[in-house]
């Protein structure tokens, strides 16, 4: 049968892949019995019921006639054989529980909640059944500081309106470390930068997502009477009025920029 495993991963592991070593408790062959369920691997005998044959056929009269149907037996489970004398280690099921160190290699790309699938590594099937799949589900680690949005990468940065009015060299955090952008004079609170090819590959597809920098300008919410006094001195200049663009006053087009 099938095993379903969950697996954390951060954003950097999401970004160029990673090898994880998965500990699982699963059902593996019985070496005793070599997966029989018999002891010494060969206490059989042919079952009676089935005559080996692993079915049973039953007919039936209908108006039409009879019909035969056949159906797995009930005695031998399909098997055509019954175990005289069970394995004492695996109690005749022919698998036993043990623990696994599963190597595990992830693409870069993927996504929380996606599943992958790691054919044969499953618990191993019954008297010597088909062994199933390892089912492995992303379960993503959120960051201190950037949100993901599909392959593109989102960060709110709070900056003073002074700054804002004069300009200022910073650093914004990536997944591969932190890098120096330019907030020019003037930039508004809203306004977008994208930082092409600083956000995250996808798993079926070529190239990279954006890192978004969203601004924010933080506004004191307390002031001390000087300072009050040269604002309010500094209000009074044209340059202090609101003097919106057109692309500025139109909303719809900085939503527009910011998930285009």
């Amino acid at each position: 049968s099938n095993l379903r495993v969950k697996v954390k991963l951060n954003l950097q592991d999401i970004a160029h892949g990673v090898e994880k070593k998965i500990k699982v408790n699963k059902y593996v062959s019985c070496s005793y019995c070599n997966g029989s369920g018999a002891e010494n691997g060969g206490s059989y005998t042919t079952c009676s019921t089935c005559r080996g044959a692993g079915q049973v056929s039953r007919v039936t009269n209908t108006f039409l006639g009879q019909m035969q149907t056949s159906s797995t037996c009930p005695t031998c489970g399909g098997d055509g054989k019954i175990i005289t004398k069970k394995c004492t280690h695996c109690q005749g099921n022919g698998v036993v529980q043990e623990e696994e160190i599963i190597p595990l290699n992830i693409p870069a790309g993927v996504a929380d909640g996606m599943q992958l699938s790691v054919s044969g590594k499953g618990n191993a099937g019954a008297r010597g059944g088909i062994a199933g799949d390892m089912i492995v589900l992303i379960e993503e680690e959120q960051h201190p500081d950037l949100v993901r949005d599909g392959n593109n990468l989102i960060y709110n940065l709070f900056i003073s309106f002074t700054d804002a009015a004069l300009g200022v060299k910073l650093e914004v955090p990536t997944v591969d470390g932190k890098v120096r952008i330019t907030i020019d004079p003037g930039t508004q609170a809203g306004k977008v930068l994208r930082l092409k090819g600083k956000g995250l590959p996808s798993v079926n597809a070529y190239g990279l997502g954006d890192l978004l920098v969203n601004i924010n300008v933080w506004v004191p919410k307390k002031l001390s009477n000087e300072e009050k006094t040269i604002l309010e001195r500094l209000s009074a200049s044209p340059n202090f009025k609101p003097n919106p663009t057109s692309s500025e006053r139109n909303f719809s087009e900085r939503l527009r920029d910011l998930f285009n």
